[in-house]
């Protein structure tokens, strides 16, 4: 077990710096953050998943996080649409958003990944 997190960390560390190296080299340079986070956590649990387990349990996993990436993308949609047009708050457009994330997440699980 100790040895996975050794990999991990390893494994996630360099993939941030390729997709930081990746993101400062675009425009606009918000994208340096986006880049650096969630695409090489991603990546490292799914090399280590194939390493583990094989490609078709990966296969699996890969297609959830793609329907977790689609739940957010709804949830950040709403978010940003309720604060900017409906001038909420943060904290309430984000709970009525989150209503709206837990619906596409188990949505897209229940139609497509089960």
């Amino acid at each position: 077990m100790s040895k996975d997190i050794v990999i991990r960390f390893l494994l996630g560390g360099a993939i941030v710096s390729i997709f930081a190296v990746l993101g400062d080299l675009f425009r606009p340079k918000s994208f340096a953050g986006l880049f650096g986070a969630a695409p090489s956590v991603a990546l490292a649990t799914l090399a280590l998943t194939i390493a583990q387990e094989g490609s078709t349990y990966a296969a699996i996993e890969g297609r959830s996080m793609i329907a977790g990436a689609v739940a957010l993308c709804a949830f950040s949609q709403l978010a940003s649409w309720l604060m900017m047009r409906r001038e909420l708050r943060a904290l309430p457009a984000t709970l009525l958003a989150i209503i709206l994330w837990v619906a596409v997440a188990f949505g897209l699980w229940f139609i497509i990944l089960r």
